[in-house]
This record gives C-alpha cells, structure tokens and sequence, in this order.
C-alpha cells in the first residue's frame, strides 16, 4: 500500500485554488468563503477552493458577455480558434496525471480508471478543432430573390455550462469543446464537492492565452447557480445533472426563451434475449456497473432476462458482484472504490432498504465492507425478483445497485425495457445482429449497445423523455451552440468568388 499512500499524499499543485478565473485574471471572491474538498476514501479535506457569491457571478456573466460583444473571438474564422483548442489539449495532457489524482480522491473511481478516462479529455478537444475543418459553417443555396444566398452557422452567444461531481472534466469538455469551436464565450460552474481537474483546465486556459472573458471558471453552490441560469445576459444553458434540476433549468429558460441542451438522469436497461450466455451478460454487466461505484447516469442498472432464466441468471450476477474487491481506489488489487461522498452513501443505504421492504430478493451486498472503517464504501448489491413498477427499478439510485426484472417474452421484456420516465442508455444481449437491431429499434433510449455497456461521445450522446433534451459530442454537438443565419446578397463576396476560380 506504500504507493497508494504516496499518490494520495502528493500535494495539491492547484496554484489558485482561493480564487476565481473571472475575465482572464484570477480573482479572490467576494463571497470571502469556501468549500472544502473532501477524499472519499479516508473522509479528510485535502483542499480548499473559493465560492462564487452573487457579485462573481455577476462579474463572470459581464466578462463573458464583454468578450462576445466587444472582441473578435466570435468572428475569427473556427481555425483560428481551432489553435486554442489545440493548446488547452496539449496543457491537459501535460497535467492529466494531477487530475485523474483529484477525480479519484474527490469522487472514488479507480485511479487506474480516472487516469484512463482523462486521457481521453485532450483527444477530444482535438476532435473539435478539426471540425473546424469540416463542418459546414457557411452552407451556399439557391435563391430566388438573391443572386447569392447562404446560411452562415453563427455562434449562440454566451453559454452557461454547468457539470456535476461524478465525470466533471470529461462533461465539461464536450460543452467547452463545440463552444469555443463555434465562438461563444462561456462560464464554466464548478460542482464544489468535485473541482480539482476543472481548475486545473482554468490554469492551462491562463497559460495558453486564451483570450480574457472568452473562459470564466467559478465553483458556485446552487442559489448561485440559478443566477446563471435566470440572468438574461445568458443566451445559452449546457447542463448535466439530475432530472429535477433539469426541470427546473428548462422551465426557467422558457420564461426567456433561452437555449438550452440537457444531459439529465438514466435508469437504463438492459434486454438479456434467450441465445445469449448468462456468464457473459453477467461479466459485461458486473464491469460496467462497478467501473464508477455505479455514480454513472448511463449505467445499465435494469437488467430484464426472461423467467426461465431469471434464476440462474440472479445466482451468475450475484456471485459476479459478490467477488468484487472493495478498497482504496489508488490500490492496484481494488476493482471498486467508494461513493463519492457521504450524502450520496446515505441514499444508497436508503434505496437498499426500500428494495428489501418492497419484497425484492438481495441476492447480493447490501451493507458496507467489514473491512473497511473509513471512507463512502458499500457493497455492490443485487436484487432479484423486482417489479418494474417498483421504486429501486423506477428512481436513479446512483450507485452499485442494479435490479433483475423477469419477463414473459421478448415483447415483455421491450415494454419493460420502455416502461420508465427515463431514456438516456441501453443494451441488448444477443448473438443474432440482426434481432439485435429489430430490439433496438423498439428501445426508446438515446444509446443502444449490442452486449455490452456502450457510450461514445464522438458520435453523440444524449437522452429522450425525462432523460434530457439535446445531443453532445461531435459533429452533432455543435449544432446547439449555433444559430442559422440566412444571407442574401445582391452579388457574391470576394471570398467565395475566390473559392469559386473567379465565378460571380
């Protein structure tokens, strides 16, 4: 364990950590108050950073709100800002060991994980410069009553993007990535239970140049958050977090008619069809869950097999789960590591108990570790026997608990499958592709895998129903941060003549 405890107990590089990244310069707030980080696996503060009061995020807005109206980020052609994309990937790479280090300590994934996923974050922002190469910014039409028309993709404005605790740094990547690509300005807020590696993209944000106002940072409880959220200097809210907040978010931008795209809350499910191999679905399903300590909105946390496979398949997933190594996420032999803090432990336990008073079968779990005395730790648990209409198999839990629910048939088990508000992620279980697709074709969720837990981001992501509204990632991740502007001119300007060998 001494390499776990040497990880854990390299000191925080954060250079501005009591202060906000607000027009370029880093501010102390005016708030005079904090948040204190805590690590969830030993359940000690480890840093301190500074709150956002209502006259930060006032001063955020207006420096965001300046660099759209009053400078040439906007205008600058999508490769010119491709450069500072560009460089934020390469200052995140540099530093991307330090960031998985506070995602871990912060939120509990496996630090082998943590390290693997941000790694990603810099090939992502990539990914969004080189759309300013390809994706189609001005697009030329045929018009009656111009000799030339075109419809130019402009930039929605101001963007307002707010991440929660459990993934932060990718999250943020895929609402910052399509915003500066685009040219809107934004203002990042911060979860403050998680905002190490967000701070840390503010820094290289200031190393690099990034122009002032262009990215303003700040960690902001909610009654300042909905500042963001109501102020009409906003043109747009990018949002992931829990479908109530969601709602929330939506019916306030209605009021003002601002933008809005939402990644909201999942209760995802995955069909086991009758000619797949129960050791295999239940291996695929045990990874997934345990990757995240099950903090993962697109979780496969329904599983519906057929009755006269739901016993054997009950036994396969609970010995699957029941084998799983608990401990310290910085420990190479752990294949789980705590919940991300103790509130969110508390709801766990509370839906555990809701389960077995609802008559469901633990199979497997349902406590905390006996060998582990400190720390947001709970077994990963299995219930057996769950009615669909039930509150484990119907609420986010947002944790290690994945319910079994038995179906009559294959139409049964898609109508089970549907028969949630949510909508963000499933997966079907078969060796036929093609049953496969008639499944998931019937499947109302934004993402289908084929055996398997299966999300990317690159081709987009999102959810349907009370699961959100919008897409992120790729090409189709930036739509919502532009706005279609119809051109009609009397004659063709210079450039796209020049594009044209000279034609008028």
């Amino acid at each position: 364990m001494t390499d776990v405890l040497t990880i854990r107990d390299t000191p925080v590089k954060l250079q501005h950590a009591d202060r906000l990244f607000i027009g370029g310069d880093w501010v102390l707030p005016t708030s005079g108050s904090g948040f204190d980080i805590i690590d969830s696996a030993t359940e000690q503060p480890f840093y301190r950073v500074a709150e956002a009061g209502p006259a930060d995020m006032d001063a955020a807005i207006t420096a965001a709100r300046y660099a759209f109206d009053h400078t040439d980020w906007p205008l600058l052609e999508p490769a010119e800002r491709a450069v500072y994309l560009r460089r934020l990937a390469a200052g995140l790479r540099e530093r991307s060991d330090e960031a998985a280090t506070y995602w871990t300590r912060q939120a509990g994934p496996l630090f082998a994980m943590s390290s693997m996923s941000i790694s990603r974050v810099p090939a992502a922002f990539e990914a969004y410069a080189d759309l300013a190469d390809t994706y189609p910014w001005i697009v030329p039409e045929q018009s009656q009553m111009a000799s030339f028309a075109a419809v130019v993709a402009e930039p929605i404005g101001v963007v307002g993007a707010i991440v929660p605790w459990n993934t932060p740094l990718s999250l943020a990547g895929h609402k910052l990535g399509p915003a500066l690509i685009s040219g809107c300005t934004v203002v990042l807020k911060l979860p403050p239970e998680a905002p190490g590696e967000l701070l840390v993209l503010a820094e290289v944000a200031a190393e690099i140049g990034l122009p002032p106002g262009v990215l303003n940072v700040v960690t902001a409880g909610r009654e300042v958050s909905e500042q963001l959220v109501r102020d009409a200097r906003v043109d747009k809210i990018a949002f992931t977090g829990s479908s109530a907040v969601g709602t929330r978010i939506a019916s306030i931008c209605g009021e003002r008619l601002a933008r809005y795209t939402l990644e909201l809350g999942g209760k995802s499910a995955a069909v086991v069809l009758d000619d797949y191999d129960i050791a295999a679905a239940a291996a695929a399903i045990t990874g997934q869950e345990i990757s995240l300590t099950g903090q993962n909105c697109s979780s496969l946390t329904r599983v519906i097999v057929l009755k006269h496979r739901h016993d054997e398949f009950a036994d396969a997933l609970g010995s699957a789960f029941g084998a799983v190594r608990v401990g310290d996420p910085f420990d190479p032999d752990s294949q789980m590591g705590p919940l991300a803090m103790s509130r969110q432990r508390d709801r766990v336990q509370e839906y555990i108990k809701k389960g077995v008073a609802d008559g469901a079968t633990l199979v497997s779990g349902g406590g905390v570790p006996d060998h582990l005395d400190r720390g947001y730790y709970v077994e990963p648990t299995v219930f057996a026997n769950v009615d669909n209409a039930s509150t484990i198999a119907q609420e986010e839990i947002f944790g290690p608990v994945v319910s079994i629910i038995p179906a009559d048939s294959e139409e049964h088990a898609i109508e089970l499958a549907n028969g949630t508000v949510f909508g963000l992620n499933s997966a079907v279980f078969t060796n036929d592709v093609d049953r496969a697709w008639h499944v998931a074709r019937r499947l109302r969720a934004g993402t289908v895998g084929h055996n398997g837990f299966k999300t990317d981001s690159q081709v987009g992501f999102g959810g349907v129903k009370q699961s959100g509204y919008g897409r992120e990632g790729g090409a189709r991740g930036v739509g919502p941060y532009v706005e279609p502007k119809t051109v009609l001119f009397n004659d063709t300007p210079t450039r796209f003549r020049e594009q044209n060998g000279g034609a008028r």
